[in-house]
């Protein structure tokens, strides 16, 4: 699971919007002004017949501060992403 539904910062992170991009998802903002300390990124591939799919987990970052159910937060109501 990605760090970053926890992170204070994922409302306004560079690399959560790149995760965001790579999953087609919409963005929690369009124009992301923090830049994480070396956040660490699993990409874990699934391949079925010939449709490959890639999920994208943040998996550590020096940046990264605590604010347990953050994501929930910002989109009330919505499946948190795993």
């Amino acid at each position: 699971m990605c760090i970053c539904v926890n992170c204070h910062y994922v409302d306004r992170c560079m690399t959560y919007n790149a995760v965001e991009t790579q999953h087609q998802q919409p963005h929690l903002t369009e124009t992301p002004t923090f830049d994480p300390d070396e956040p660490s990124i699993n990409v874990n591939i699934h391949t079925e017949g010939e449709v490959i799919e890639m999920e994208w987990d943040v998996v550590g970052c020096l940046s990264f501060k605590e604010e347990k159910g953050k994501w929930a937060k910002l989109r009330p109501g919505e499946l948190i992403p795993t």
